[in-house]
Order: structure tokens, then sequence, then C-alpha cells
């Protein structure tokens, strides 16, 4: 049993991570966030040392580490602009981390945590639980089980609609979301080049604070993308069966289902992290350098 910590336990993904801690047979020992509606530790750790306060967090694990009892992986659930920030306090404290993409913002802070990680030995997971889905294996095996030379049409479109708080949330603040490319977009570039290998060409056709679109060419697919939190872009037919979201991926103008089945990717995520393997910081790369390119682009017509 590994003795985890978390980071961000009133975030709206916590409660996979606290259900993953619990799933795969290790216990939570404290947890930390600034706002205190962190009731779902009922659920999975309800004798957990809950702080609102970074600096009684910090005393209470070195407490632990004086007992020698030391916290072993802290799990990141934080802003994404805080994410760089608390890996570094994870591997200086001498804990491996667990954060939820996207792992930062910027590409040369991807270069500068990898000095962190040699100098304390520690490692720093990531969670790309798309690459865990059933289907989007399948489809990585059918690719590349195809003529090293085929090139496929991709066809993405994710719309999930957010009301008017978003903006007045981190998320909409571009310096520590790093904008709907990055908050919503990250997790489907990463797998897209997990499937069809290297970037070749990035641009961009719109580029908003509700939307993005644009082309992504990759070494065996030429994508085109549109991510959207307007409700307006939803297709007619989902507006009128009072749906709020519309997620769609076609191969060759055939639907690829992924739409079921994540439930227990971050379980799955964190079973592999604690046998050893998980995927790393090397493995966020490129997808952290084509957000952050797409969001340095001047958006033009395709």
């Amino acid at each position: 049993m590994k003795r985890f910590a978390l980071i961000g336990a009133a975030g709206f993904i916590a409660p996979r991570h606290l259900k993953a801690i619990k799933d795969t047979g290790n216990t939570l020992v404290a947890a930390l966030d600034k706002h205190d509606n962190v009731g779902v530790l009922d659920s999975y750790f309800p004798d957990t040392n809950f702080f609102t306060e970074f600096e009684r967090f910090d005393r209470h694990l070195d407490k632990l580490k004086r007992k020698d009892e030391p916290v072993e992986i802290i799990s990141i659930c934080s802003p994404n602009y805080l994410h760089d920030s608390h890996i570094r306090y994870a591997l200086r404290y001498g804990a491996d981390a667990i954060c939820e993409k996207p792992l930062v913002l910027s590409p040369w802070n991807v270069d500068a945590l990898a000095e962190i990680q040699q100098e304390t030995g520690r490692r720093i997971y990531t969670i790309l639980q798309l690459r865990l889905h059933p289907s989007i294996i399948a489809l990585r095996e059918q690719v590349r089980q195809a003529p090293k030379d085929k090139v496929y049409d991709i066809d993405l479109q994710y719309i999930t609609s957010r009301g008017n708080w978003y903006h007045s949330s981190w998320k909409g603040d571009l310096s520590k979301s790093g904008g709907i490319a990055t908050n919503i977009g990250v997790h489907f570039f990463d797998m897209l080049i997990w499937i069809f290998g290297a970037v070749k060409d990035v641009r961009v056709s719109r580029l908003t604070q509700d939307s993005a679109a644009g082309y992504l060419e990759l070494a065996q697919a030429r994508v085109h993308w549109m991510l959207s939190i307007d409700a307006n872009d939803l297709p007619v037919d989902v507006k009128a069966s009072g749906k709020r979201t519309f997620r769609s991926l076609t191969m060759e103008g055939k639907e690829i289902e992924f739409s079921e089945g994540f439930t227990d990717l971050h379980t799955a995520s964190y079973a592999d992290v604690i046998a050893g393997n998980g995927f790393g910081l090397e493995d966020a790369r490129a997808a952290i350098e084509v957000t952050h390119q797409i969001r340095s682009l001047t958006p033009s017509q395709l």
C-alpha cells in the first residue's frame, strides 16, 4: 500500500483520482485545496487530513517524513498554471508526481522538469487516459498494420458547452489555462500524435475565447479539427435533443466511436504507474509543443 497526498481536492477531476487511489488498494494521507467544498473525500478517504493552506499541508508532509512515514506519490489536480510548481514541490519533497493534463503549459517547462527529475531521482507521470481506451488502442493497431506511406484523412470535432462561469474562472484566463486548444484539446492532440505519428505542420483558422479550429499534419494523417465551448456550434439535431456535448472523430469518413468506456481509465493509469510503468514526462512533450504553437499562431484561411 502506497501513501498518497493530493493537491486540488475540490477540483472537477479530483474524484477520478480519489477513486483510482482507492481502487488500486492505496491510501490518501493528506489533501489540499484552498476551497473547502471537499465532501467527496467522505466517499473515499474520510480519515484523510485536509488542508486549505499550503504551508500547513507542507508542514504535515514534513512531519510524516520525519516519522519515517513519508508520502510516496503526490497526485496533482490543481489549475493548469500551477502544475509546474506543484510537480516541483512533489519531487523536491521526495515523492513521485502524478499530474493531470496538461502537464505544463510551455515546452521549456518540460526541459526544466526533466532536470529536476534527474536531480531528485523521482519520477513524473501524467494521465493520458485516451491511450488506454480500447477503441483508440484498436485504431492505433490498425494504422500500424497499414502501409507506412498511407496517410489518413481525419476530422475531429469536440463541442462541450460551458456557461458564463467558464470565463470568470481560471479556465477562461489564457495565461492560466492555455486557452481552449490546451485546456480541452491537449487530450485529443496527444491521442492523434500517439496514433498517427510525428507532427509535420500546424495551422490555425480560428482562435477565440470560445473556440479554435485548424489543420494538423502528422506522419500518417491530415487532421482537420475544431474545438468549442459555445453551444451555438452544436449540430442542430444535437441541440434539438437537449444534449450539450458533441464529439466526433472520423477516419476516411468513417466514425470512430469512443464515447463510452472512460469510467475506469484513471484507475488503469494509476495501476500502470504503481506497476512501474505509466506515461512520463517525454510522453507528454509532443502535445504540449503543439498546443503552445497553436496559441502562438495568427489565424489564417486554410
